[in-house]
């Protein structure tokens, strides 16, 4: 592997090392784990994100989509392992990804049909719901986070919004690459600044080892819920949805059309992603969209450069003190980088919404009562508290009933529309149209 190969790979794992560590800080910390645990699960979510990225470069007759894909932990998962955690706890949220994970690989086949019942309509607001209900855990992190005695103090404002404002200026005079990177940017200079301050401890990073074996099932035998085992089966299929849109955009980038076998050996990939960050205790994975920019940018289109960033993060997961890094980032850094990656999350989501067509009402009111359903659940959280335990789980999240609500209302308004051929090819040319807006807006 030479130093451009390398170069570029790196280049790959900054690109998406900013969510990479931001999902097992949020995840870590919302169920109040402890500073070794937090540091394991950054550690195994890099190691992870390198393996699931390898598993999707290495094409072979049963896995493996053989495209510049890099892999990472998916935000679609972030609300829904919370609220498994905390109402069936930590082993819950590991049985229902493991059988998410063998579910997407045994059926891959079968998955390419089952997308039609996911077009801009669902997804587009599927993914606002996730980025509403992520919005006020970064706002409360932004004044110090739940619990912290100095919660919106001067202090912690001023670094949250020096955060902010650092991306805002990274976006606004660079481009290209540098910009791409403008949210892991902000974080280091906000860590530095707050260290400046007084507010960063560096003990945790001293005290961490070189080296650490990957142990299955660290936090204890994995159990199984039909609560969230459902929650995670919609989660899975959210993600192949995303990641079907990234590999047929890919592909173009790459000028390699993509067949039905392409996609099913790139969902058998994920399932096997997704299953390994259930043994492993990490996180489901999907493609990181905004490496395809990358892409483009450096028009290396090898998977070499790929499997660099993979081995890359391979790497980084083993060294226990690395990760350790990444824990001593305070809650307003970390505030202040969300609140606008998850305000990106909700641009997203409208700009799949505005390939609706909007001279069906339905579709407007399938908007209007899965984000008002789905923000109400994350609102008022007790909303659903009277509801049967398994069934409160799949509805109590605002995510998963935003998620429900925009599929069932859509099978009710649009059902035989699905089922039609000609809305198939429709559909396709849907997700080919927003694919290509987004690429060029990268």
């Amino acid at each position: 592997m030479n130093l451009k190969v390398l170069s570029l790979g790196a280049q790959h794992v900054m690109a998406m090392y900013a969510g990479a560590i931001l999902v097992p800080l949020l995840v870590g910390r919302a169920l109040n784990l402890t500073s070794n645990q937090l540091i394991y699960l950054v550690a195994i979510d890099l190691l992870t994100c390198g393996i699931a990225t390898l598993l999707q470069a290495w094409k072979n007759k049963y896995f493996g989509i053989g495209l510049p894909v890099v892999l990472g932990a998916s935000f679609v998962a972030l609300s829904p392992m919370i609220a498994i955690g905390t109402r069936y706890g930590i082993p819950s949220i590991y049985g229902s990804i493991i059988v998410a994970g063998l579910f997407l690989f045994l059926f891959a086949r079968y998955l390419g049909k089952l997308v039609r019942f996911f077009p801009p309509v669902v997804t587009g607001t599927v993914v606002v719901v996730i980025g509403l209900s992520l919005i006020p855990s970064g706002v409360k992190n932004m004044a110090g986070g739940t619990g912290n005695q100095e919660f919106g103090s001067l202090d912690n404002l001023l670094i949250s919004i020096s955060v902010i404002a650092f991306i805002l200026v990274i976006n606004r005079f660079f481009k290209g690459y540098v910009r791409s990177l403008a949210v892991l940017l902000g974080i280091i200079v906000g860590t530095a600044l707050s260290a400046m301050m007084g507010k960063v401890d560096f003990q945790e990073v001293l005290e961490a080892s070189w080296f650490q074996i990957p142990q299955p099932f660290y936090f204890g035998a994995p159990s199984f819920e039909i609560g969230p085992i459902l929650t995670m089966l919609i989660v899975g299929l959210v993600i192949v949805v995303e990641s079907t849109g990234v590999f047929l955009n890919l592909g173009q980038i790459c000028n390699r059309p993509v067949t039905q076998d392409d996609l099913i050996r790139g969902y058998r990939a994920e399932g096997l992603a997704i299953t390994l960050g259930g043994v492993f205790n990490a996180f489901p994975y999907n493609t990181c969209a905004q490496n395809i920019g990358l892409v483009q940018l450096s028009q290396n289109k090898s998977t070499n450069v790929v499997v660099a960033a993979g081995s890359i993060l391979v790497f980084l997961g083993l060294v226990p003190k690395i990760a350790a890094l990444v824990t001593i980032i305070p809650a307003p850094v970390l505030g202040g980088a969300t609140v606008v990656l998850f305000g990106m999350v909700v641009t997203s989501g409208i700009r799949m919404l505005s390939l609706v067509d909007y001279t069906n009402q339905n579709n407007a009111l399938i908007i209007a009562c899965s984000i008002s359903l789905g923000l109400g659940a994350t609102i008022v959280p007790d909303l659903f508290s009277e509801l049967p335990p398994s069934l409160r789980m799949l509805v109590s999240d605002g995510v998963i009933t935003g998620s429900l609500t925009a599929i069932l209302m859509n099978l009710f308004f649009n059902f035989r529309t699905i089922l039609a051929p000609s809305s198939i090819q429709h559909e396709e040319d849907e997700k080919d149209m927003f694919e290509e807006k987004r690429v060029k807006g990268l």
